[in-house]
């Protein structure tokens, strides 16, 4: 008699499901009843760019489900040959098989890989230096398109790495892997017990840690230094920053909002400190 294994926890620390597990005993269940094996959403990379970025990254993809009407699609040569370079397993499946994941921009093109791979803040901070460091940090951030939106920038701009916390945020699923159009398969990214104790041992390491705020207290953005190796702190969407990592920040950032809009999305505030940091640290290599 087989084992009975222990369903494994999902990003936000639930049990999954029982018929979201692939595995060796799934595929040979597949083989036997004809029946498709199981899929854990979690673990999934949709999209034809996003697929491709895993690949190239050296993801250890499991397999590529491929829409049989696609099979001739040139659009897909690139990635088909890079799959076959790389020993990954490509199906081609009809489109009843992408009925059953809950994405719809998936393009016909749907990749299973491991669990992600999540990087140490000791990782991060232990990484080669060429320049100054600049490392994201986001404060318990729960929309995943944020948080995708986030990594994107983050590694189309050359950081070292993201932190984000363990509990109450979006881990790297499906959905951020998507919407950071494959920046997930490149940068380091760390998960971390508490983001206060984790800005502590990165300000051990000489890391200035600097968090957006809306508060008169912060520092307006025109007005701030960012030259230096940076921790930049984004805040959960609705009600910022927590009181524990404020007040662990060196000083606080702030925006200019001249409308009547009160805030930026959290995405998009990232994205402009982060390429504002860059900017400056550009700036004084080339008086």
């Amino acid at each position: 008699m087989e084992r009975r294994r222990k369903r494994p926890l999902t990003s936000d620390g639930t049990k999954r499901r029982r018929d979201v597990i692939l595995s060796n005993g799934a595929e040979r269940r597949r083989r036997r009843t004809g029946k498709p094996p199981a899929l854990d959403f979690d673990d999934l990379v949709y999209g034809i760019h996003t697929v491709a970025e895993a690949l190239t990254a050296g993801q250890p993809l499991r397999e590529i489900h491929v829409a049989s009407d696609r099979k001739k699609d040139v659009t897909l040569r690139a990635l088909l040959a890079q799959a076959k370079e790389a020993s990954v397993p490509v199906r081609f499946e009809r489109r009843e098989f992408f009925q059953r994941v809950p994405f719809k921009a998936h393009q016909g093109v749907i990749a299973v890989a491991p669990p992600f791979a999540y990087s140490t803040l000791h990782e991060i901070l232990g990484m080669p230096r060429t320049g100054k460091r600049l490392i994201v940090v986001l404060d318990h951030l729960t929309d995943p398109h944020n948080v995708g939106a986030i990594v994107r920038t983050a590694e189309a701009a050359g950081a070292a790495g993201l932190v984000l916390p363990e509990r109450r945020s979006a881990g790297i699923n499906a959905t951020v892997r998507k919407a950071a159009a494959g920046a997930a398969a490149h940068l380091p990214i760390a998960r971390v017990a508490n983001v206060a104790d984790s800005l502590r041992v990165m300000k051990k390491a000489g890391i200035w840690a600097v968090g957006a705020d809306l508060g008169s207290e912060a520092v307006d953005l025109s007005k701030a230094d960012l030259n230096r190796d940076l921790a930049i702190v984004i805040g959960a969407e609705g009600s910022g920053l927590s009181q524990l990592v404020k007040r662990e920040c060196d000083y606080l950032l702030r925006l200019p909002m001249r409308g009547r809009v009160a805030s930026l999305n959290a995405s998009v505030a990232a994205a402009i400190l982060v390429y504002e940091a860059l900017r400056q640290q550009e700036c004084s290599l080339n008086p």
